[in-house]
């Protein structure tokens, strides 16, 4: 045998070896019915803000979810499939597939049920509604609410540096911002109350407009007409850091649901 043909040889055995090792490391195709999250809003709240994981490697579990960047740099939105970065100023864009997440969780949305809604319908009267059509408060919904919105009250967190303060703290700058008579979409969860602290027991949801180019955590909003379509999940794969800060972390604060609301300006 050559050298070039014990090159070629070897070149193709290592392609095989890297092929075989990717399609049994990572799914070629996100698992239904399952929410894929990465770290905890414990941690979170404790300023556990750097994460390893990018977001080319976060899309591979899912095409719709929420979170936040490192350094606690804005809110993430992810719908059909794209990340857009909801910025301090209201703004948004594109996130970068090498950008970093602390905290997030994303699902293979598939539609379980839709409800119509044809008359102005406030944030609790919404929420009671789907509520109501859940076959148990028990599993995690991805919750999608699409149409045009009367006002949609946001915040959206400012970027922190080290030291890190506690995310009670960091929220005390955040930057609120009111859409009215908007297009747009809410992304998010509707979480059991076992899962506090693990992620955000009740509804949790983050705004984008249909332009994709503004949004932020939604804290109210009155939906004038839209859709609400419900995916069901019954399935959570939870990727811990094995990073310092996360490992030194106080993730059983005896005030944690209330350290939870404080933080997402929710009374939920």
């Amino acid at each position: 045998m050559t050298r070039d043909e014990a090159t070629t040889r070897f070149r193709h055995w290592a392609e095989r070896l890297i092929a075989h090792h990717a399609s049994t490391s990572t799914p070629s195709t996100p698992n239904a019915g399952e929410v894929y999250q990465v770290s905890t809003i414990s941690a979170l709240l404790d300023g556990v803000y750097d994460g390893d994981l990018t977001i080319a490697e976060l899309l591979r579990h899912g095409d719709f979810g929420l979170g936040t960047f490192n350094h606690l740099d804005g809110e993430m939105v992810i719908l059909d499939g794209q990340c857009y970065h909801l910025r301090a100023d209201g703004t948004a864009r594109l996130a970068s597939p090498t950008d970093r997440t602390p905290f997030a969780a994303v699902m293979p949305f598939r539609t379980d049920f839709e409800i119509p809604v044809r008359t102005p319908t406030a944030r609790a009267d919404l929420l009671h509604t789907i509520d109501a059509r859940l076959v148990s408060a028990n599993l995690v919904h991805g919750i999608r609410i699409e149409g045009r919105f009367a006002t949609v009250h946001t915040r959206t967190v400012m970027a922190q540096t080290k030291p890190y303060p506690p995310l009670t703290e960091a929220t005390h700058g955040q930057a609120e911002t009111t859409f009215e008579h908007v297009t747009g979409t809410l992304v998010g969860y509707r979480t059991p109350d076992f899962e506090q602290g693990i992620s955000v027991a009740g509804y949790h949801l983050h705004f984008v407009n249909s332009a994709f180019t503004h949004g932020g955590h939604t804290l109210d909003f009155v939906l004038d007409n839209g859709q609400i379509a419900v995916s069901q999940a019954s399935d959570l794969h939870l990727h811990l850091p094995t990073t310092g800060p996360f490992l030194r972390a106080n993730l059983s604060s005896a005030d944690l649901s209330e350290q939870i609301k404080h933080s997402e300006g929710s009374g939920d």
